[in-house]
C-alpha cells in the first residue's frame, strides 16, 4: 500500500507563495515535498524498499466521476510532477541507520541486511525524508511495508495492461482514449480474471498467508495510484508494484512506451530474491510479454511453474506461437487463452488450483 505523510515546518509565506499554493490547490496539486513509499519485498534477511520524492505532485483523488473532463484532468495531473534529485532518505532497522539519496527522477531504493531472521508476513518500517543529510531534521515520514513470503508458497509475476486491465495497448488511439476518459472505478477488468487471481492468491496457501503477487509493468510510476485503486476496487490481490520510470508532463502521450529490457531485469531481481519459490508468469500477447517470459524461462530453468498469456492481439500470433513452443520445449506449460475461464481450467488441471479450493471459492462467492 502506498502511504504519503508530509510534515511541514511552520514558516511564513509571502503573498506570492500563498497565491501560488491556492492556485495549485485549485488544480489539485501540491508543492510541498512529498515522500511516497511503495510496497517492498524481502527474504528472511534481505530487505528491499523503494519510493519517490517530489516537490510538485497531485493531491490524492477523492471522487471518481463519469465525466470526460474530470478524468482527463486527473490523468494529466498524474504527469504534473517535479522529482527531487539528491534528497536524503533514511530508515532505522535493527539499530542501524539505512541511508540513500534519490536519483534524477526522484526514485530511491533502500536495501539492507537484517541480523535477525524475519518471520513470513507483512513487516512495517518508518521511512524519513531528511532536510539535508542523515543528521539533519526529518521533514516528512511515511510507513513502508515489506512482504516476506513463506518458502513453500508460490509467487506470481503479473503484467497489468491487457492482462487483467482492459487497455487496448496494441492500438495507440484506443489506448489513449480509455486512459484519458476513464478512471480507476470506470475501467474494467477482463471477465473472470478477478476469480482467477483470487484463486491463485490462495492456491495451496495452507499457512493462512496469501501467495505474493508482483505487478511488473511498462506503465510508469505516474499511474501507481490509479493502478492501486483499480486493484482495490476490483478486489484483486494486493501486491508489490514494479513500474517504469516517471515521465514528465510533455511525455504524457508516450505513456507505456518504455524499454522492455528493464522489465526483464525487474522480474529477474525478484526471482533472485526468492531462490526457493516456484513462479507463475501472467501476461498477454499484445506487446513483449511472450519474448520476456521466454527469456526468463531460459535464464531461470526449473524456477517457472507455468506461463499464462491472454490472447488479445491477432497480428502477432505467429511469433507468439513460436515463443510458446520454445517455452514448452523447456518443460514449462503455457496457457494461451482468450477467456479467464480457460486459464482457471488449466490451473486446476495442472494442480496449481485444487478442486477443493475452487469449490470453496464458488461457495463463498
Amino acid at each position: 500500500m502506498n502511504e504519503v505523510s508530509i510534515n511541514n515546518h511552520e514558516r511564513k509565506l509571502s503573498l506570492w507563495q500563498k497565491i501560488r499554493k491556492k492556485f495549485l490547490h485549485l488544480l489539485r496539486l501540491t508543492d510541498d515535498k512529498v515522500l511516497k513509499v511503495y510496497h517492498g519485498y524481502g527474504s528472511r534477511n534481505e530487505m528491499i524498499l523503494f519510493g519517490h520524492v517530489f516537490s510538485l505532485s497531485p493531491l490524492p483523488r477523492k471522487r471518481y466521476r463519469k465525466n470526460f473532463w474530470t478524468n482527463t484532468l486527473a490523468l494529466l495531473r498524474s504527469f504534473m510532477v517535479v522529482p527531487v534529485r539528491g534528497a536524503t532518505v533514511t530508515l532505522e532497522a535493527g539499530g542501524k541507520l539505512i541511508e540513500t539519496t534519490t536519483a534524477t527522477d526522484g526514485f530511491f531504493r533502500l536495501d539492507w541486511h537484517t541480523e535477525k531472521v524475519l518471520p513470513p508476513g507483512l513487516h512495517t518500517v518508518q521511512v524519513q525524508l531528511r532536510k539535508d543529510g542523515s543528521g539533519s531534521p526529518v521533514i516528512a515520514t511515511a510507513p513502508g511495508h515489506i512482504i516476506v513470503p513463506h518458502t513453500n508458497q508460490y509467487a506470481f509475476v503479473s503484467d497489468i495492461d491487457d492482462t487483467f486491465l482492459v487497455s487496448h495497448s496494441a492500438t495507440f488511439f484506443r489506448k489513449l482514449y480509455v486512459l484519458f476518459t476513464k478512471n480507476a472505478h470506470s475501467r474494467k477488468p477482463f471477465e473472470g480474471v478477478v476469480k482467477h487471481y483470487r484463486l491463485l492468491a490462495n492456491a495451496h496457501a495452507g499457512n493462512g498467508q496469501p501467495n505474493p503477487f508482483f505487478y511488473v509493468s511498462s506503465s510508469e510510476w505516474n499511474l501507481y495510484d490509479f493502478i492501486k485503486e483499480f486493484i482495490r476496487k476490483n478486489d484483486l490481490p494486493e501486491g508489490v508494484f514494479l513500474l517504469s520510470q516517471v515521465k514528465k508532463f510533455y511525455q504524457v502521450f508516450k505513456t507505456g512506451a518504455n524499454k522492455h529490457a528493464t522489465k526483464f531485469m525487474r522480474i529477474a531481481r525478484i526471482l533472485e530474491a526468492y531462490p526457493v519459490q516456484k513462479f507463475i508468469l501472467l501476461g498477454d500477447d499484445s506487446q513483449m510479454d511472450p519474448v520476456i517470459y521466454a527469456k526468463i524461462v531460459e535464464h531461470f530453468p526449473d524456477r517457472i511453474h507455468s506461463v499464462y498469456l491472454r490472447h488479445v492481439y491477432e497480428k502477432n500470433l505467429t511469433n507468439v506461437r513460436e515463443l510458446i513452443e520454445k517455452i514448452e520445449a523447456a518443460g514449462v506449460p503455457v496457457c494461451h487463452f482468450e477467456h479467464s475461464s480457460e486459464a482457471i481450467t488449466h490451473s486446476v488441471s495442472f494442480g496449481l488450483i485444487t478442486n477443493l479450493e475452487l469449490s470453496a471459492y464458488l461457495v463463498e462467492n
